[in-house]
């Protein structure tokens, strides 16, 4: 094979020595699994360098297609399968990864490759016809959604990229790439970048990997695993799974997760692995991490590791923890906890018991309590937000209702779990969000939400507890607070480092112990 000189693309590689401004945040993480020894699929990364030169002018950069071309054979070479064709056809993941998480905000395809031939092939090789159609649904969907970022997509009377579905692979992933590409500055991608102070400039990278099928059969599934608890910090691991899924089925929030431990009982093997993994991990990083993760027919891949995402009140337990553990030391603990860190970690609860009027309970997914109207479309909850607090109620959230999670003072969803889209922007922004809350229906339509028989009218007053994910009507009052041990440790620590002990508020504690660090 002859050598392609890479300058926009890199290898899935342990060798790898780029940073993830160059990476971005996810392949970054990707090549860190790969030093580790854990499980990830075979992949290449396009780096953020491209994506800013395809926004400048326009167009992919020169020398990148060939560069595609190499970097294609090189994974058909590692996986022993053929791109878009038999008899065994390699299907790929095509994702962004920006240097700072922007969860769900730009596009993804998932099961590209999958032209007419291959899928054929994927049912010989597989002996399950009706599991490659399903494949290849999932596949012009996720095409047709991500294409429709692409800049003549938005024009009616340019044929539409999102209705030209190329029947050949490189056409495909080259289409896809600019799809990810031009994703960067779709609406929602903006509006999160302003309201997180991300640099505009940036752009994202683009990780293409062979696919892992969580979708495969009954041994096979994916999720999402926290090394710690990310709502309490509680030393154990937690998150989601479902079972014969792919991954985006679990941030989508459109089916009800199962927990994570219930994968001990089905997959023992995959659990044992995973667990392992996060501790791994969670040394390499001396920080509390969560990982996406995919299991085809009993083997376990990774696809993606972050640390932190926790909440204030996670943070600072998980602070403590690890230097009790001597992972870190206590000045490396305070540096790691900021004033927002603090204003969170007191987080109330919601006065339950004798005159409260509950409407239902979910799953907790961000600790706090809100009070506000319910809007239940994101529009109405940014109209709303301007005669005061709200609450967005919603089946799911995607990206697309991201201004009225800005707007929102607290989101409830009727489905999906902890790792939901939802769930991990309310986590990003600090605000109170229950999921998963089954006998509460939504309807748009009718401007209400329901609960049993129960009718729950737009503009209707309601509370929501982030911890326990119980929904009341009005507002019931905020139970007495309890002394947080961890948070009392910290706050000495900072006190011993600043030689002032005087008593004035948290945050000047803190703020006087980062002025000597």
């Amino acid at each position: 094979m002859n050598r392609v000189p890479m300058d926009w693309i890199h290898p899935l590689a342990a060798r790898v020595a780029e940073p993830a401004d160059v990476l971005g945040g996810k392949g970054h993480g990707l090549v860190v699994l790969r030093r580790l020894g854990l499980p990830v699929p075979a992949g290449f990364v396009i780096g953020t360098r491209a994506c800013r030169a395809f926004l400048r002018d326009g167009s992919l950069p020169a020398g990148f297609d060939a560069e595609l071309s190499a970097a294609v054979r090189r994974l058909e070479a590692a996986t022993g399968r053929r791109f878009g064709a038999g008899p065994r056809p390699l299907a790929v993941s095509v994702r962004s990864g920006a240097a700072v998480s922007m969860p769900g905000m730009m596009s993804t395809v998932l099961d590209l490759g999958l032209t007419t031939e291959a899928t054929a092939a994927l049912a010989a090789e597989t002996g399950d016809p009706a599991f490659a159609d399903e494949t290849r649904r999932r596949f012009l969907a996720s095409f047709a959604s991500a294409s429709s970022a692409l800049p003549d997509a938005a024009d009616p009377a340019a044929p539409s990229a999102a209705m030209a579905v190329p029947d050949d692979a490189m056409g495909q992933l080259r289409a896809a790439v600019r799809a990810v590409f031009s994703s960067w500055n779709n609406p929602r991608a903006v509006t999160y970048r302003e309201l997180h102070g991300v640099p505009h400039h940036l752009g994202t990278a683009v990780i293409v990997q062979a696919m892992v099928f969580g979708n495969r059969d009954e041994r096979s599934g994916t999720g999402v695993a926290f090394s710690r608890d990310p709502n309490t910090g509680a030393g154990s691991p937690f998150g989601d799974v479902l079972f014969g899924r792919q991954g985006e089925d679990v941030v989508a929030g459109h089916s009800s997760t199962r927990p994570l431990s219930e994968l001990a009982g089905r997959e023992p093997a995959v659990w044992e692995r995973l667990v392992a993994a996060l501790h791994r991990v969670e040394r390499h990083y001396r920080d509390a991490c969560h990982v996406e993760f995919t299991f085809e027919t009993g083997a376990l891949w990774f696809l993606q590791v972050r640390p932190g995402g926790l909440t204030g009140r996670a943070a600072v337990r998980v602070a403590v923890d690890l230097a009790d553990e001597r992972l870190i030391d206590r000045r490396t603990a305070l540096r790691r906890i900021s004033p927002h860190h603090l204003r969170s970690a007191g987080t109330p609860r919601m006065r339950t018991g004798d005159g409260v009027d509950l409407l239902t309970r979910g799953r907790g997914a961000c600790p706090g309590v809100a009070t506000g109207r319910v809007a239940v479309t994101a529009d109405r909850a940014v109209r709303m937000a301007a005669g005061g607090p709200v609450i967005l109620v919603r089946p799911v959230t995607s990206p697309l209702d991201m201004h009225g999670l800005a707007a929102a003072s607290g989101v409830v969803t009727s489905r999906g779990g902890p790792a939901s889209h939802a769930a991990v922007v309310a986590r990003a922004m600090g605000k109170a969000a229950v999921v998963d809350a089954a006998d509460l229906t939504v309807d748009a339509e009718a401007g209400c939400a329901r609960v049993g028989e129960r009718v729950v009218p737009e503009g209707t007053l309601i509370t929501i507890d982030g911890t326990g994910g119980e929904i009341a009507a009005g507002d019931p009052g905020i139970a007495a607070s309890l002394v947080d041990d961890h948070l009392h440790r910290l706050l000495g620590w900072a006190d011993e480092v600043s030689g002032d002990r005087a008593a004035r508020p948290d945050e000047e504690r803190l703020r006087a112990a980062h002025a000597r660090l």
